[in-house]
C-alpha cells in the first residue's frame, strides 16, 4: 500500500547531487515539477575526474536559472554529521533521496575506509536526521528513498534476481555496505515508522556517466588506441539500464511512499520496501562492447577503419565480479506502472554522441 505524494511545493534533499544519477534526477525534477525546492549535497571527491562532476553541476544550475523551481548546492559529505544536521534543521526536507555513496566493487578492495565512512556511517546519519525530523510534533520526512545495488545479490545462482531472494553472500565490501544500508533502513522504519524505499540499480549507463564504468573506460582506451580487457572472456551478462529509465523509476517511487499501518498485534508494521530497477533484458558484455564500438565509429569518435579485433583482449573474471546480473522488475511495474525499456543501441548512441561533443573528438 502506497501513500501518494504530490511533489509540487516540496523541499527535496538529494545527496550525491553531482553524481551521475543525482544530477540527472535533479534536472528531471526541475523540468517536470513547476514549483520545487532542491537542495543538493556532494563531497566532490576525486574518485573520478572532478571536472565531470562540475560539468553536471553547471547543467543543473543552468537549468534552474530558466525554470520556476530552485536548486541550492552544498559542498560537503553526508559523513559530516554537523553539516547534515544543519541542513535538516534549516531546510526541513519533505523527501530525502540518498544517492551519495562510494561506488565501485574493485576499488573497495584497496580503499575499505571510504566505503564504511560514506555508505554506512553517512547513511546512518541520514537515518538519524530523518528520525529526529519528527521531534516536537513536526511533520517530518515523508519518504526516504535510497540507492542500493544489484551487487547485493552476490553469488545468487537464480536469475532473474528477485527482491524476494536471499542476499546473504556479498562478494565485495561495496555490496556488503549496500546490504547493510537495507538492514539499517528496515530497522529505522520498524523502530521509528519512517517510510523508506530502497532501489537496487542494475548497471546504469548513459551520457555524462561514471568514467570508471566499463563502457566509459573502454571508450577512453579505444580512442587512445589502447587494448581493452573484457572480463570473463566476454561472457558476463549485465542488465544494462539507461539513465533516463533509472531517473524515471526514482521519480515515480518518490511519489509513492510505503504507508504507515498497524499490524494485528497493535504495533506499526515497518513502512519499508525494496525494488529492482533494471532493464529486464541481460546482454553479454561482448555484445555490449561490439555495439559500443559501432556507435563510436558512427559518431566519428573512432575512425571508420578502426580495427576493433586488434584492440580487445578476453581475460578471466576479476575478484569481486559476478557473471550475471538480471533484474526481475515485476514489483516495480505492479506498484508504479513502470518498467525500463530503453534499447541498448539507442542508449549507447546517445552516450557516443555526448562523448564526442564533450571531448570534442574529431
Amino acid at each position: 500500500m502506497k501513500k501518494q505524494i504530490d511533489l509540487e511545493n516540496k523541499t527535496i534533499l538529494i545527496t550525491g547531487a553531482a553524481g551521475f544519477i543525482g544530477s540527472n534526477l535533479a534536472m528531471k525534477l526541475l523540468q517536470s515539477v513547476s514549483s520545487i525546492t532542491l537542495i543538493g549535497i556532494d563531497n566532490m571527491n576525486d574518485y573520478y575526474d572532478v571536472a565531470l562532476k562540475e560539468y553536471r553541476l553547471r547543467q543543473i544550475e543552468d537549468l534552474a536559472s530558466c525554470v520556476a523551481g530552485t536548486f541550492r548546492f552544498v559542498r560537503g559529505s553526508i559523513s559530516d554529521r554537523e553539516l547534515l544536521h544543519r541542513l535538516f534543521q534549516t531546510d526541513k526536507p519533505d523527501i530525502v533521496v540518498n544517492l551519495a555513496a562510494q561506488a565501485g566493487a574493485r576499488y573497495s578492495i584497496e580503499h575499505p575506509d571510504d566505503y564504511i565512512e560514506t555508505n554506512l556511517v553517512g547513511f546512518y546519519y541520514i537515518l538519524e536526521e530523518c528520525r529526529h525530523s519528527y521531534d516536537n510534533g513536526e511533520a517530518g520526512v515523508e519518504h526516504l528513498v535510497y540507492a542500493s545495488s544489484s551487487s547485493v545479490y552476490g553469488t545468487n545462482q537464480k536469475v532473474p534476481y528477485s527482491v524476494e531472494d536471499k542476499v546473504d553472500n556479498p562478494v565485495s565490501l561495496y555490496a556488503a555496505t549496500k546490504k547493510g544500508d537495507e538492514l539499517l533502513a528496515h530497522a529505522y522504519s520498524k523502530l521509528y515508522n519512517i517510510p523508506s524505499t530502497g532501489l537496487r540499480f542494475f548497471t546504469v549507463y548513459g551520457p555524462a556517466g561514471r568514467p570508471d564504468m566499463a563502457y566509459f573506460s573502454f571508450t577512453d582506451r579505444l580512442r587512445q588506441g589502447e587494448t581493452i580487457r573484457i572480463f570473463n572472456y566476454g561472457n558476463c551478462l549485465r542488465d544494462f539500464t539507461y539513465i533516463d529509465d533509472i531517473v524515471e523509476g526514482v521519480t515515480r517511487v518518490m511519489q509513492g511512499a510505503p504507508k504507515r499501518i498497524v499490524g494485528e498485534d497493535g504495533l506499526p508494521l515497518p513502512p519499508y520496501a525494496i525494488y529492482n530497477i533494471g532493464n529486464n533484458h541481460p546482454e553479454s558484455l561482448l555484445n555490449f562492447v561490439d555495439i559500443l564500438q559501432q556507435e563510436l565509429v558512427r559518431t566519428g569518435v573512432l575512425p571508420e577503419d578502426y580495427d576493433f579485433e586488434a584492440h580487445k583482449e578476453l581475460v578471466p573474471m576479476q575478484p569481486g565480479d559476478v557473471p550475471v546480473t538480471y533484474a526481475d522488475t515485476k514489483a516495480l511495474e505492479r506498484d508504479y506502472g513502470f518498467r525500463p525499456n530503453t534499447d541498448l543501441r539507442d542508449g549507447l548512441r546517445r552516450f557516443a554522441e555526448w562523448y564526442k561533443e564533450f571531448y570534442r573528438t574529431a
